[in-house]
C-alpha cells in the first residue's frame, strides 16, 4: 500500500483509522490508534510521541527499575515514532484500518540503540557495508483453544479445550477441524500484503503453524510482529485463543524456526557462490550460540522447550538437513541457507534476526573455520550445549565479546536488565506446582 493509495481510500472514507505501531523488547505492536486524516496530514511528516517506559516495563507494563534511558529519574520522557511509510498496509480484520510502523528517535533524530527495530537495522547496515543484504523467513508455532482469551484468564490457564484433540501433524482431517479459524488467518495476512505459502497441523494438541514467503529480514521481522498480534486479534473475534507461549504444557513447545541467507546488492546468493564466506559465517554461528541465546530464548518459559528428542536442539552443531542440530543446512543452489531451530514462538523476531547477522559476521571478521558436519542424533553426542535456563544464558551474554561488539555496551546492559526484571518476577512468584507440592504434604 502507498501513500497514494492512502490518501484515496481515505478520501473515499473507505479508511478512517490507522494503527501506528512500534515493536517494543518483548516483540509486540504498540502504538496509537489515529484518525486517518490526521495521519495524512500531520503524523506521515512530523511523527508522533510517545513515552520512552514502552522499552523500559516488564511484561505486565508495570514500570521497574534499572533501566538507563528511562525511569523516574529521567521523568518519563517521550521518544519520537518515525513513520516507515514503506510499511503501509491495510489491516483487513478491522474495518477501515490501515498500519504503519514506526523506527523510534530521540528528539534530536538519532535512532534509540534498544529499539529492536533499531538493532536488527545496525546489522543490516553492517552487511550493507560489505554490499550484501539478509534475506530470512520465520515459522510460527502456535496452540489454539476454543476458549475465549477472557475465559482462559478466568480458569487461570487451567483445563482449556484445545481446538485438536490428538497429533494433527500434517493431517488434512485434523487440520479441517480448525479451518475456518486458520482459513481466515490466511486469507486476512495475504489481504495485510503478506505472501502466505501454507498452513499445516503440528503435534501439540491443537497446535498448528502459518508460513510466509521467504524476504527481506526487516519486512520479515515487521511481518512477522504484525501476524502473530493479528493471529491472537483474529481469534478473538471468532471466540477462540491462540498461544505463541514457548512452552505451554509437557507435550511439544512451540518453536520458531528462523531461515536466513545472504545475497549481493545486485541479487547473488552468496552463501552458494562463495561457499568459504558461508562456511565462515556458520562457523560464527556455533562460537556465537551459546553467547546469544538470551536473544534466541528470552523468557524463563523459553527454556522449558530445550528437552532431548523435542525438536528443539541446544547441540552447538550443524548438520545437512538434521533436525537434531541446532543449526540445520538446507537448500541447494540459489536456495542455500541456514536455519537455527533454538527459538521459541516468544522470540523477538528483530533481536534474533539482529543476533543471527552478529554471528555470521564474527565469523567472517575473524576468518574462523567451519568445524566437520555433524552426522546421527545430536542430542545422544557430546556436542556442547546451549545454556539451559536464563540464569546462564544472562553471564553468557554479560560476558560476550561478540555481544559486546556488536550491538554496543548500552544494548547488553538493557537486555541484561530484561533478563534480571523477568529474573525477579519469576523468583516472587508461587507456581501452582508448589502449591499442590507443598500446600499439605510439607
Amino acid at each position: 500500500m502507498t501513500i497514494d493509495d492512502l490518501e484515496t481510500q481515505v478520501a473515499e472514507g473507505a479508511v478512517d483509522t490507522v494503527l501506528f505501531a512500534i515493536t517494543d523488547m518483548q516483540g509486540r505492536l504498540q502504538g496509537k490508534r489515529l484518525t486517518a486524516q490526521h495521519f495524512l496530514d500531520v503524523v506521515r511528516s512530523h511523527g508522533a510521541e510517545a513515552c520512552n517506559y514502552l522499552l523500559a516495563v516488564d511484561v505486565d507494563m508495570d514500570t521497574v527499575e534499572g533501566y538507563e534511558m528511562a525511569s523516574w529519574e529521567t521523568g518519563y520522557g517521550d521518544f519520537q515514532m518515525a513513520p516507515d511509510l514503506g510499511t503501509l498496509r491495510m489491516i483487513p480484520w478491522h474495518e477501515g484500518t490501515a498500519l504503519c510502523l514506526a523506527d523510534l528517535q530521540w528528539h534530536d533524530g538519532t535512532g534509540v540503540p534498544a529499539s529492536p527495530r533499531q538493532i536488527l537495522k545496525a546489522q543490516m547496515a553492517r552487511l550493507a557495508e560489505r554490499g550484501w543484504e539478509a534475506f530470512a523467513g520465520t515459522e510460527l508455532e502456535f496452540i489454539v483453544f476454543r476458549n475465549t482469551y477472557e475465559d482462559a484468564w478466568q480458569r487461570a490457564y487451567r483445563d482449556l479445550e484445545p481446538a485438536n484433540l490428538y497429533n494433527v501433524d500434517y493431517s488434512l482431517l485434523g487440520t479441517a477441524r480448525v479451518e475456518p479459524l486458520i482459513r481466515r488467518i490466511r486469507n486476512a495476512m495475504a489481504g495485510a500484503g503478506m505472501t502466505v505459502e501454507n498452513s499445516k497441523g503440528e503435534c501439540n494438541f491443537g497446535q498448528h503453524e502459518i508460513n510466509f514467503l521467504y524476504g527481506p529480514v526487516l519486512q520479515a521481522a515487521d511481518e512477522h510482529s504484525i501476524y502473530k498480534n493479528g493471529a491472537k486479534e483474529i481469534a478473538a473475534q471468532e471466540g477462540m485463543a491462540i498461544t505463541f507461549i514457548a512452552k505451554f504444557d509437557q507435550r511439544e513447545g512451540n518453536s520458531c524456526h528462523i531461515h536466513l541467507s545472504v545475497r549481493g546488492q545486485d541479487g547473488t546468493p552468496i552463501f552458494a557462490e562463495h561457499p568459504e564466506i558461508f562456511d565462515a559465517f556458520l562457523a560464527g554461528q556455533l562460537a556465537a550460540l551459546s553467547d546469544l541465546t538470551l536473544f534466541y530464548a528470552p523468557n524463563i518459559n523459553s527454556y522449558k522447550r530445550f528437552a532431548k528428542g523435542s525438536f528443539a536442539p541446544t547441540a552447538v552443531a550443524w548438520g545437512h538437513d538434521n533436525r537434531t542440530c541446532a543449526l540445520r543446512v538446507v537448500g541447494h543452489g540459489p536456495a542455500k541457507r541456514l536455519e537455527l531451530r533454538l527459538p521459541g514462538a516468544d522470540v523477538n523476531p528483530y533481536l534474533a534476526l539482529a543476533a543471527l547477522i552478529a554471528a555470521g559476521l564474527h565469523g567472517i571478521d575473524n576468518e574462523l573455520e567451519l568445524e566437520p558436519v555433524f552426522e546421527g542424533n545430536a542430542y545422544a553426542s557430546d556436542k556442547p550445549r546451549v545454556p539451559h535456563n536464563i540464569y546462564d544464558a544472562r553471564d553468557a551474554f554479560a560476558a560476550s565479546a561478540v555481544a559486546a561488539d556488536a550491538f554496543g555496551a548500552d544494548v547488553v546492559e538493557h537486555y541484561l536488565n530484561r533478563a534480571k526484571v523477568e529474573i525477579d518476577a519469576f523468583e516472587a512468584a508461587v507456581t501452582d506446582w508448589e502449591r499442590y507440592r507443598g500446600f499439605e504434604r510439607l
